[in-house]
This record gives C-alpha cells, sequence and structure tokens, in this order.
C-alpha cells in the first residue's frame, strides 16, 4: 500500500452547519490549510509515509525564509506519539484518508442526489419484501459524499483491522536486537508508536482509497454503516458509466443490494460477530519471521529517517500464511460467499420481471468480484482476506437450489443459527445437502411411539 495520510469529524450529522461538512472545512480539496495535494507533514500525497517520516526531516522547514517551523514540527510528533487507543492511530488513519478523499476530488451531496437515493430505498424495501422473509429493518438510508462515508465507517474498520494490527505490532516490539532494547530505554516505546503511527498511515490511505471506489457501505460483504443502508451517488454514477443503462435503474439494483445485505445481517444477528471472530482467528495464528525483521531492523541507518520507510515497502512486515491461518481464512472466504451468494439470490428474485436491465448489472457486479475488484484487494491488503470468485458463484446457485427446493421461508430460515449455515462441501453440492437436510429434519418430526406395557404375568387373561 502506498497512498496517504486523515483527519475528520462526524459528517453525517444534518444538524452540522455546511461549512463544518468534511469537504468544506479546512484542508479539504480547494480548502485552506493546504491543498489537496499536501500530505501529513507535507509529504506526497501518494506516499502516506513520506508525510509520516518527513516529520523528521524537511517537514518543519515553514518558518520565516524556509528555517525550521519547530512549532508545527512538535505539533505533528505530539498527534504521533500521544495516540493511546490501541494498534492503529486513528487520528492519523483519518488525517491520512481524509487527504486521500481531498487529493482526488470529492463532491458535496446535493439535494436531488438525497431524493433520488431514497426514492431507491423506498422503492428497493418493496421489492425485497416479496423476495426475502426477512423484513427491513428500519434503518434510515444514508446519501454519502466520499468523506461522510470514510467518517460514517470508521468505527467498524477498528472491528476489521486491529486484531491483524494488534498481533503484527506485537512482533514489531519483540523483534528488536537484544542490544538495542536493553540501550534504547524510552526509544522503544517510541518505536512502538512509530509502528502504531505506520498503521494508521497505512490503513487510512487504504480506506481512502476504497471511499473512491465503493458504491455503498458493503461492498466487501459486511455492512459498515451500523444497520444503515447507503450510497455514494458519485461513485454510482461512475459505476453506471459505459453500461447503457438508464441511471436510475443502476441506483434502484445498488440499493437493492445494500437493503438486502442490511436486512440479512438484522435478521441473523449472530452473523457480524461471527465474522469478527474468524477475523480475530485469522490474526491469531500469523506467524511473524521476527528474525527477518530483526536482520533489516540492524540494516536501518537512523541517520536516515526515510531508511524504516525503505524498509517497509521492501516487505518489512510481510506475513507467511500458517496452515491454521489459511485454515481460517478459508471460513472466513466460505461465510463471507455465502452472504454474497443470498444477496444475489434475493436481488435477482426481487427484480424478476421488474428490471430488464438487472441481467447487466449483475454481471458487472460479478466482473468486479471476478477481476478482484477495488473493494475485495483493499480488504485483502488491510485483512490478508482475499474471496474467490468461483466460491461466490457456488453459493449463488447453492442459494437459488434450496429457495427453489423450499422456498425463500426454507432458504433464510438457514440463518437462524450458525450451526446450520452450510459447508464448503454443501454449496459444492446443493442436492446432496438437500437429501441430507430432508433426512435431519425428518428425523426430528418422526417421534418413535412408546413401547406397549407388558402384561402383568399374575393376570389371569395373560397367556
Amino acid at each position: 500500500m502506498s497512498d496517504v495520510p486523515f483527519g475528520f469529524r462526524s459528517a453525517d450529522d444534518p444538524n452540522e452547519p455546511g461549512e463544518n461538512r468534511p469537504d468544506k472545512r479546512e484542508g479539504a480539496e480547494g480548502g485552506a490549510g493546504g491543498g489537496a495535494g499536501q500530505g501529513a507533514g507535507g509529504g506526497n500525497p501518494n506516499d502516506p509515509l513520506s508525510g509520516l517520516f518527513g516529520m523528521f526531516g524537511a517537514a518543519g522547514a515553514g518558518g520565516p525564509g524556509g528555517s525550521p517551523d519547530l512549532g508545527a514540527l512538535f505539533q505533528q510528533l505530539g498527534r504521533m506519539f500521544s495516540w493511546s487507543g490501541g494498534p492503529v492511530n486513528w487520528d492519523l488513519a483519518g488525517q491520512a484518508a481524509r487527504e486521500v478523499v481531498a487529493a482526488a476530488g470529492d463532491r458535496s451531496v446535493s439535494g436531488t442526489d438525497r431524493r433520488d437515493v431514497d426514492e431507491a430505498f423506498r422503492l428497493a424495501d418493496t421489492w425485497l419484501d416479496g423476495a426475502t422473509s426477512f423484513p427491513s429493518t428500519g434503518g434510515a438510508p444514508r446519501t454519502w459524499s466520499r468523506a461522510e462515508w470514510v467518517e460514517g465507517t470508521q468505527a467498524a474498520w477498528r472491528d476489521l483491522v486491529e486484531p491483524l494490527a494488534g498481533r503484527v505490532s506485537e512482533a514489531m516490539s519483540s523483534s528488536l536486537p537484544p542490544e538495542m532494547a536493553q540501550a534504547a530505554g524510552p526509544l522503544v516505546g517510541m518505536l512502538q508508536q512509530v509502528g502504531v503511527s505506520m498503521w494508521g498511515a497505512q490503513v487510512g490511505q487504504s480506506i481512502g482509497k476504497l471511499a473512491g471506489e465503493v458504491c455503498g457501505s458493503a461492498d466487501i460483504g459486511i455492512p459498515l454503516a451500523a444497520g444503515h443502508p447507503a450510497l455514494l451517488p458519485a461513485n454510482v454514477r461512475a459505476f453506471g458509466e459505459g453500461l447503457g443503462v438508464d441511471a436510475r435503474d443502476v441506483t434502484l439494483y445498488l440499493a437493492l443490494r445494500e437493503a438486502a445485505y442490511v436486512r440479512l445481517y438484522g435478521h441473523a444477528p449472530w452473523l457480524r460477530s461471527h465474522i469478527i471472530s474468524l477475523v480475530e482467528e485469522y490474526a491469531r495464528h500469523v506467524s511473524v519471521d521476527t528474525s527477518a525483521i530483526e536482520s533489516k531492523m540492524r540494516e536501518i541507518d537512523p541517520q536516515r529517517p526515510e531508511a524504516l520507510q525503505e524498509a517497509l515497502e521492501g516487505g518489512l512486515f510481510d506475513v507467511p500464511t500458517t496452515p491454521a491461518q489459511q485454515a481460517a481464512l478459508d471460513r472466513l472466504e466460505l461465510a463471507l460467499a455465502l452472504v454474497e451468494g443470498w444477496v444475489d439470490d434475493v436481488v435477482t428474485q426481487a427484480t424478476a420481471d421488474r428490471l430488464p436491465s438487472a441481467g447487466a448489472l449483475r454481471e458487472t457486479v460479478r466482473r468486479r468480484r471476478a477481476t478482484g475488484g477495488p473493494a475485495e484487494q483493499t480488504f485483502a491488503t488491510l485483512v490478508g482476506l482475499q474471496l474467490r470468485p468461483r466460491r461466490l458463484r457456488e453459493a449463488s446457485l447453492f442459494w437459488a437450489a434450496v429457495r427453489e427446493a423450499r422456498g425463500a421461508d426454507g432458504r433464510d430460515a438457514l440463518w437462524a443459527h450458525p450451526d446450520l449455515i452450510p459447508t464448503a462441501e454443501d454449496i459444492a453440492d446443493p442436492k446432496a445437502f438437500l437429501s441430507r437436510d430432508e433426512l435431519d429434519m425428518s428425523g426430528l418430526d418422526d417421534t418413535p411411539a412408546p413401547p406397549e406395557d407388558p402384561q402383568d404375568p399374575s393376570d389371569p387373561d395373560a397367556t
């Protein structure tokens, strides 16, 4: 990952004055306090680490006549080293993502955009009522700019990113050469904070890039907007370019997908925690080659602040996949594929005989997945997860087979408990699953008759 660092406040508050919205504040594109081309600490907006490490070099040259601006330098250092909220400096991540969004350009959401999105979600809810047994959760839809998407999804990113960040940060602190750790004293804590800040810069840069590519809150398979469906009109328009499909149809189709995700997670409350637990399991099994990190750390020239950046770009924290980690990853991929396949089947049913362009839009979504879409690639970078398109298609065919055999109610009933969700073998062979499941269910329904009471031998009528 090599882009930039963000700093933001709530952008989805309708009562917030317009000048305080993310795209109107200082530091946003065209605003005061630095243009879109300025990274944290004055670095290159296409390189988050240049801004981070530039603070130790030329980044302080903002005083009169090019002299160092020590006040600005110490302010940057204070923000960097005062973080105590976990393995990722989310303040720096906020700054990183905001700057990426500003550099790429971010239009405010217009009143027309909001009306179009609200109308699309109202119609989507009506259509979904006949395609799934899960009713609407009632979460008000969000119409977001890219900056608002960044702010509105930050809490969800913490759950997804911090397990892996924490594991790697532990490895970083334990991989210092013994003589360095013994002599460094406070420097060890400083290096840990540098690692936390580097995670913040890299994560923020990735989230900022993702904000320019996603169409809603659920492009990675997990709704990131806390029970509210969301669309980004600017990105929805970009998605529909060149398809030859009416813009309203594009908005409606993507609204259907968003609303279906929210319904599923709302009516299977265990699902989100299940997926987060799989991310955590994946992180627990991360095996970091501390000897390789130690070797590279020995080679870093402390007189060259950019040396650590070069080591990072050279794969300082490349993490090999262990067998235990791969097993967790397979389970995570399966869970998200089942979610995606269910949404695909529900939306296909909802649009049948109603939206002629649905087939073309469905294939466009699938192609984005099959070619390693931007959302998938960013999630893979942040969490180490990469969905397999073959598994997604299998999952969609599986849910369609279950629906044809049992109806929408029978399909949706499989989300009632984590023990009921299909396995990899099940989605590979839906007929075998349905046959086996029918036998299991019939065994539960057929209550054996109680045995007859034996006759009393003393009964004179007994034979």
